[in-house]
């Protein structure tokens, strides 16, 4: 069973997975473990993440340790056509198109849980809410999940406080493997990376505003000062405004940042945070994107509304005179601009994240009979794990305690 755009795409695919997998040796190492092993035989698993080469090598590896794999995308924008295909090619159950309606979303969603998993890989908590609310018959069988993003954290978290949750979750994104590396480094590079390719315009000179200063708003300011734009931040949190400050960033409001920014980023992970009336004090020519898991941080439907003409300024830019006359222009469609206009994370940084994933598997898998409905905390021990795999493929070696030193401590 498959739902894609077209089969044919698969070769272009495999170029794609071949080359990710390269640049992962941690998950490839654990690949072999898997395939060794087999510590997920007789599971089923459905995930829902990006579908893109990385996420495809994923998918592989969990296949290498037995599991049966039914795969989806956790974004309309983000599916790689070809990518779809090469999984599809090697016999796998896929439900990904690049660019589909959002009712078509949600029945690749469904489609791809009808197996009745026993484990699920979420990127957003698109696979968990379904389970809840249309098909709440399958959360029996489920022994526990993963949640990729900060986005599904907060919805875990909004759940299990309500007593809701009717399974385990693993909160991923909280490792230190994955937030200090992928949200940092991975979305500080990408997002630059899908902005550029798709605006061909220079970043030195320009002044960027940051929406948001968590560990993805963090990398996004650090990537435009390297690159040399004038980096201003907004925030709600105030030590987190007080961190931005004491980095080096001007701190305002949006406000007051509307009024001269160029190049807009919101990655907050919230709602409504550059709105209509933001919009009409922007200079001509304003840019703005996203890069939060959701399209609701800009206002999208009231942009639409307001303006007087909408058209196509380039692939993936759509420009909106206002009533005021002036033109600004939104990058793919509000959506996460480093997956909806690029490539996604570095190979690099997600052989840590996904390898995070591979492991938090394995532990659902091998403790399905001690865990209890509600989130639950990446054990430190395969962070540790992670993090030492990745310093030897580098050739990075470090001090150890010494025996007298972990008594000092007190280990």
């Amino acid at each position: 069973m498959y739902d894609i755009a077209d089969p044919a795409l698969y070769a272009e695919g495999e170029k794609k997975i071949r080359w990710a997998s390269a640049h992962m040796p941690v998950l490839s190492a654990i690949g072999e473990d898997f395939a060794r092993e087999k510590p997920l035989a007789g599971l089923k698993i459905t995930l829902s993440v990006h579908m893109e080469a990385k996420t495809a090598w994923l998918c592989r590896v969990l296949e290498m340790g037995g599991a049966e794999m039914h795969a989806t995308g956790c974004n309309p924008l983000s599916t790689q056509d070809d990518v779809a295909a090469a999984l599809v090619h090697g016999g796998m159950d896929v439900h990904a198109r690049h660019g589909v309606s959002a009712e078509e979303y949600n029945r690749h969603i469904r489609a791809a849980l009808e197996c009745g998993p026993h484990i699920i890989i979420d990127d957003g908590g698109d696979l968990v809410n379904c389970l809840h609310t249309e098909l709440p018959e399958l959360c029996s069988g489920v022994i526990g999940g993963c949640e990729e993003t900060t986005t599904g954290i907060h919805r875990l978290k909004a759940m299990d406080a309500a007593g809701t949750l009717r399974f385990p979750m693993m909160l991923v994104n909280d490792a230190d493997c994955k937030h200090l590396f992928d949200n940092r480094y991975g979305t500080g590079q990408s997002t630059w990376d899908g902005i550029m390719r798709t605006t061909n315009l220079i970043v030195a000179g320009k002044k960027v505003v940051i929406a948001g200063y968590g560990w993805c708003g963090k990398g996004a300011a650090m990537r435009a000062k390297g690159l040399g734009a004038k980096v201003i931040v907004t925030e709600v949190d105030p030590i987190k405004a007080l961190e931005a400050h004491m980095d080096g960033f001007e701190v305002m409001p949006m406000a007051e940042a509307a009024r001269i920014g160029d190049i807009f980023m919101t990655v907050t992970g919230c709602d409504q945070v550059i709105t209509t009336e933001h919009m009409l004090s922007m200079k001509d020519g304003a840019i703005f994107c996203n890069a939060g898991h959701f399209d609701v941080e800009i206002d999208v439907a009231g942009l639409r509304r307001m303006a007087t003409e909408c058209f196509e300024a380039r692939h993936n830019i759509e420009g909106f005179i206002l009533p005021n006359g002036r033109t600004v222009y939104l990058l793919a469609q509000g959506r996460l601009v480093n997956l909806a206009s690029g490539d996604g994370h570095p190979a690099e940084i997600m052989d840590m994240s996904f390898a995070v994933q591979a492991l938090s598997v394995r532990y659902l898998a091998d403790h399905r009979d001690e865990l209890k409905p509600g989130v639950i905390h990446v054990p430190r021990e395969i962070d540790l794990r992670v993090a030492e795999k990745k310093l030897a493929t580098l050739g990075i070696g470090i001090d150890t305690l010494t025996e007298e030193q972990k008594r000092y401590l007190g280990i």
